[in-house]
């Protein structure tokens, strides 16, 4: 903990709330933007569609691979240092991704992108739990993330002004001012905390290794349809989990899915979340390609979606407090199906008021029954000592499951390696993948409504009530890992808790 607790009003609180809005905004933002960039990106560098997959998912990939151990990084060698590292190491694979002379550079740089954001993402919440008054922590963390909502908000608008004003470079290159901004003033102004019972001994970085590899190799055999490579993910899955069960310290502690809810809630968020990226990319580029939106009226397009979840997930959120969670989370999705399929009237030459932006609303009024009380489920599943970890590992799975997404919609779709570039090809695979994304949906409230019994309690952490949710649920940064073994007695915090 921090020597001093800060107030919220103080101009020392200010500078703290600033900067960790403005470091984690950054990876907020690039989880949004490039979708609507991904067109131009494939034309300037002669690129085919599995190579705008990847431009997506190596990014989401290392992500969600590292997003735990880069929270225990923190834990032990200190918040503000690790931040400050992320945001270094992000603004330099940013320039990296700007200055790309060909797409296998694009992609490399977008996997280290991934770093940078899995090391300052849990860094920035953990820097505000830890430094605020007890008082002002819950504001200070609602402070972070409804301007982080904002932030993923206008992703896609500002995308698109840069793609069609300076260039898609633009979209990475924006993030070395603001990361030359935001270093400084967390070196002046941001106190260094650790967590003085992180537990002592190796990282497991064999497991955060295992576990991305069995992505990387399945997502591979996604995008190539070479099965051979999804075999060994398979096979390399299994021994992460394996391994997993017999370290004493692990990234993923098998016995948090001993909670039936748990379980459950994080199935119906890796379907519904599978569903929301694989629809975000595609109809960034059916808007663009089919339907002859530019890149700015493609973003702008899909601004409804999260201005709604901004407006009405607080009310949501109470809502969920008082009904429980199984009723919102079988209909919320269900909403969102609805919007999707409503999706299947964008063709060529499609109206915006008429087309596109009631099937926005729609999804847009979906998302808002469903993402803060699945977030507030997940934290209720578990004793209040693993939230962190509970929400760490929701954050991962939902990541994950829009990485499996965006590589397996288009291959099921029957998506060629040129779609992208063939209004009539693209728009035929996008009507195919549009019911595939529903039917995600259709599963994830089926799986909500036959396992999901428990009401959640009150009290929710207030990043649960007002996160836009687009790209993941919020990470929680409060509480940390303990009783690994089910004896009820705590434990020493393992590298997992972020």
């Amino acid at each position: 903990m921090a020597d001093t607790e800060m107030r919220l009003r103080s101009p020392a609180g200010r500078w703290v709330v600033g900067v960790t809005v403005l470091g984690s905004g950054m990876v907020l933002l690039d989880s949004t933007v490039v979708n609507v960039a991904l067109p131009h990106i494939g034309e300037d560098l002669g690129t085919d569609m599995a190579a705008l997959q990847w431009t997506v998912n190596a990014y989401m990939l290392t992500l969600a691979g590292l997003i735990l151990l880069g929270g225990a990084l923190g834990d032990r060698y200190g918040r503000r240092k690790v931040f400050v590292i992320g945001t270094v190491w992000f603004a330099l694979a940013s320039l990296l991704c700007g200055l790309a002379p060909n797409a296998e550079i694009l992609i490399a740089a977008r996997a280290l992108q991934g770093v940078g954001g899995a090391l300052l993402t849990p860094g920035s919440l953990a820097i505000l739990q830890a430094s605020f008054h007890p008082d002002d922590r819950a504001r200070a963390v609602g402070l972070w993330s409804g301007f982080g909502g904002v932030g993923a908000a206008v992703g896609p608008f500002v995308g698109g002004w840069l793609v069609d004003g300076p260039g898609w470079r633009w979209v990475f290159l924006l993030n070395v001012p603001l990361a030359a901004l935001c270093v400084p003033i967390a070196l002046r102004h941001v106190p260094e905390t650790r967590d003085p019972d992180a537990a002592p001994g190796r990282f497991d970085v064999l497991g955060a290794t295992l576990g991305a590899a069995s992505l990387a190799l399945v997502t591979y055999a996604l995008i190539g349809e070479t099965w051979l490579a999804g075999a060994a993910g398979v096979v390399v899955g299994v021994g992460f989990v394996l391994y997993e069960r017999r370290i004493a310290n692990p990234m993923l502690p098998m016995s948090i899915f001993r909670s039936r809810l748990f379980t459950a809630v994080n199935l119906v968020t890796l379907c519904v979340y599978a569903a929301f990226s694989g629809f975000f990319f595609l109809s960034a580029l059916q808007l663009q390609v089919v339907s002859g939106y530019s890149a700015l009226e493609a973003g702008m397009a899909m601004l409804p979606t999260t201005v709604l979840m901004l407006l009405l997930s607080a009310r949501a959120g109470e809502l969920g407090e008082k009904i429980g969670p199984r009723i919102p989370l079988t209909v919320g999705p269900l909403v969102c199906a609805a919007g999707m399929l409503l999706m299947l009237r964008v063709g060529e030459n499609a109206s915006y008021w008429s087309d596109v932006l009631p099937a926005m609303l729609v999804l847009g009024l979906g998302m808002t029954m469903l993402v803060a009380p699945l977030t507030a489920t997940v934290l209720s599943s578990v004793d209040v000592s693993r939230a962190g970890l509970a929400s760490g590992i929701n954050n991962a799975a939902a990541r994950a499951a829009g990485l499996l997404a965006v590589a397996a919609l288009p291959l099921l779709a029957g998506m060629g390696p040129e779609a992208y570039r063939s209004a009539e090809e693209f728009g035929d695979t996008f009507k195919r993948a549009m019911p595939m994304c529903a039917g995600l949906l259709v599963a994830g409230a089926v799986l909500a409504w036959v396992t999901i019994r428990k009401p959640a309690p009150a009290g929710c952490h207030p990043e649960c009530k007002v996160h836009c949710g687009v790209t993941s649920p919020p990470l929680d940064p409060g509480a940390r890992n303990e009783d690994k073994d089910g004896s009820g007695r705590p434990e020493r915090p393992g590298p997992a808790a972020a």
